[in-house]
């Protein structure tokens, strides 16, 4: 009796075993993905650097394990940079985002332009949310994607936002919410209290990456901002000083056809009193005047012009000095 009991709880023991396995195997199976990402984060040794960007960009919880799962490189070096290029060659870099996720891993390159503060945090954030975007079920995408819509339909009086957009519908087909999720995500402060939820997941506090972003961009504004200043200025000012300096050589002209034929009536004594004679003469040398002064006027209009220029100018190399730093195929000359 109690060999067959034995055998009994053996048996029922091998069953539990069993479907424990089964559902140890089935959730492996379910949970693939998962597992890869805690294999690959317990492997990936990540640098000063790299962690600097999480604490930065706000990024916590499955955020930061998104994000060491997606082994980041931070292309510093000539080869990483090359690395950089070739992987990341086909895919849309803004003044906002410059990295790539490709083939689970995230690319980040190096800026290192101190005005440029909060570029890599914005990239290294951006991509993370894209590596959770693609984990996501249909299901959770479809519920996200809905709420990313509702925020996209408020920005859609801002052209910048719009052409953007546009460029990902033209470049990166079906991507649109992929790509939402990620530019809502880092750079949109006020959103609905659902999506707000959502991004939770990934961030501690998402106004550090939204701040960051924020602070970097207006750079560019404050500089296109002056840039178009400057040039309504330099416009108005070139067409005043054509408008003057025109209006000048009509002037001399006919102020010396009045010299001359003032000279030829004195010349011939065709003046009816000496003081019809100094008035004319006391005219004409008002309107000399006139004219010095008018040059005077215009001269300082070309000093005024040429300072705008310069600023303007100063401007230009400011903003292309700053966009070649975002530039990854600039790579710095060899010493010798």
């Amino acid at each position: 009796m109690l060999q067959q009991s034995h055998k009994v709880f053996s048996a029922i023991v091998s069953i539990i075993f069993c479907l424990g396995l089964l559902a140890v195997s089935w959730w492996a199976i379910l949970n693939k993905q998962l597992i890869l990402d805690q294999l690959t984060v317990w492997q990936y040794q990540p640098t000063s650097e790299v962690i600097g960007l999480i604490d930065r960009s706000g990024m916590d919880g499955y955020g930061k394990f998104l994000f060491l799962a997606s082994q980041p490189l931070l292309a510093k070096s000539t080869d990483e940079i090359k690395v950089f290029n070739s992987v990341c060659s086909d895919v849309e870099r803004t003044t906002s985002i410059l990295g790539c996720y490709s083939n689970y891993q995230i690319y980040v390159y190096n800026v290192t332009d101190a005005q440029l503060d909060g570029v890599r945090e914005t990239t290294a954030a951006h991509e993370t949310l894209h590596a959770a975007y693609m984990r996501m079920g249909a299901s959770e995408k479809n519920e996200v994607n809905i709420l990313l819509e509702a925020e996209a339909k408020k920005l859609e009086n801002s052209t910048e936002f719009k052409q953007r957009m546009a460029y990902y519908d033209r470049n990166e087909p079906g991507q649109r919410d992929n790509e939402l999720h990620s530019v809502i995500g880092t750079e949109i402060a006020n959103i609905s209290p659902e999506l707000e939820a959502h991004y939770k997941k990934y961030f501690s506090d998402r106004q550090k990456v939204v701040d960051l972003n924020a602070k970097y961009i207006s750079v560019f504004q404050m500089l296109n901002a002056k840039a178009s200043e400057l040039s309504a200025q330099l416009v108005s000012l070139s067409n005043s000083i054509k408008n003057s300096s025109n209006q000048y050589n009509t002037d001399v002209q006919n102020l010396n056809n009045e010299i001359t034929s003032f000279n030829s009536r004195a010349n011939s004594g065709n003046f009816t009193s000496q003081a019809q004679f100094n008035a004319q003469r006391a005219a004409l040398a008002d309107r000399v005047a006139a004219l010095s002064q008018s040059r005077t006027n215009i001269n300082n209009d070309i000093t005024k012009y040429e300072a705008i220029l310069a600023e303007f100018n100063s401007i230009a190399s400011q903003s292309k000095k700053l966009n070649n730093s975002l530039n990854s195929n600039l790579i710095a000359a060899p010493s010798v």
